[in-house]
């Protein structure tokens, strides 16, 4: 590990990492160190519009003192780099760049910290001009290691102790671990109380989409999973974006209509997760949300290795057949060693944590 170290620590840091909803999560683990530590720094993050909610409650300030809706950070910079480069022709999307990159530089951060290590969040952390800039020495865009005045090793096998080596660089010291804290949304908490009927006891969330193909296990066995969980006693309910709702209409019918589907926002899923006694799901970004929450995960792995990507900090069980080779190719084609893993190996999995959490 390299020390990026001042004559005293930072006033000001600015975090870079723009997404997705599960590399935000595995950021924010050594965030909150780094505030638990140094508590007066002022801390900004930037990051993708549609993942800002993991940092700051919906309708409320995103700058400004910290307080339950924005636990962590003091300034939240959302940013729109896929749709700035559907359409970087037009004069709205440059307006929109310079807006938000004089909203960065005019904070005068002292540090900027890449925790992405792609080619768009080197440049979004040496555009923000701050005093120096700090990456990855071994990044996942080799280019990207060109724009850092000072890069770090990152030796760790799961990513989150990976970052927690580039925080500890930033600090200069030693940090201790920490669970991430989470905005509190009221709305979000209303709405989902009502819906569960305020004290559900029982939810068990399940959640069939994936980021790719390759790591979405088959929708109907998330169904037998819920229907026979359902008649253990438990509340099943799919977790879905608006781009599955097919998906998660296939895993109702399949549960003959055991298992509830609900749609949430960030915030609600937050709020919604908080409540369940378990999560199961493959890796894909709500299924971190449990685990850095402490909810027991049953985690259902492909083609990702789930030793560098599992689920962190909690009870888990992590399912993967050995026909399952590494790859982060994106692909939609199944994944062969996905598909071999049987819905009763699933079920056996949840009762065996709910056993043992829950005695």
């Amino acid at each position: 590990m390299t020390s990026v170290s001042f004559a005293s620590p930072p006033e000001s840091l600015l975090i870079v990492r723009l997404g997705a909803m599960g590399d935000v999560i595995h950021t924010l683990y050594a965030v909150s160190a780094l505030r638990a530590v140094f508590p007066e720094l002022r801390l900004g993050w930037a990051i993708e519009e549609a993942w800002a909610e993991l940092l700051c409650a919906h309708g409320t300030d995103r700058s400004g003192p910290r307080t339950p809706s924005r636990p962590v950070v003091d300034y939240v910079h959302p940013l729109n780099t896929k749709s700035w480069r559907r359409s970087l022709a037009a004069r709205r999307t440059w307006q929109d760049m310079a807006s938000a990159f004089r909203a960065i530089r005019s904070e005068r951060y002292q540090l900027a910290a890449d925790f992405q290590g792609a080619m768009k969040s080197a440049i979004v952390t040496r555009s923000a001009r701050a005093q120096l800039t700090v990456g990855m020495e071994d990044p996942r865009e080799r280019p990207s290691r060109l724009f850092y005045q000072r890069r770090v090793r990152t030796s760790g096998t799961h990513v989150i102790e990976q970052y927690h080596l580039l925080a500890q660089a930033i600090a200069g010291k030693g940090l201790p671990a920490r669970r991430p804290e989470f905005p509190r949304d009221d709305q979000a908490e209303t709405k989902i109380a009502t819906a569960l009927g305020n004290a559900p006891g029982n939810l068990v969330i399940l959640n069939p989409g994936a980021g790719w193909g390759a790591k979405q296990w088959p929708a109907q066995r998330y169904g037998l999973v819920a229907k026979a969980l359902a008649a253990d006693g438990m509340k099943p309910v799919i977790n879905f974006s608006s781009a599955e709702h097919d998906l998660a209409l296939e895993v109702e019918a399949s549960s003959d209509g055991r298992a509830v589907p609900m749609a949430s926002s960030i915030g609600e899923l937050i709020a919604l997760t908080r409540r369940a006694r378990l999560f199961i799901g493959g890796d894909t970004g709500p299924t971190h949300l449990a685990a850095a929450l402490g909810i027991p995960v049953v985690a259902i792995f492909g083609p990702t290795d789930p030793a560098r990507n599992g689920p962190y900090g909690t009870k888990n069980v992590v399912l993967r057949n050995p026909a399952s080779h590494t790859s982060l190719s994106h692909t939609s084609r199944p994944d062969p060693g996905l598909d071999e893993i049987s819905s009763d190996q699933v079920i056996r999995a949840a009762r065996q944590l709910l056993e043992c959490c829950y005695e």
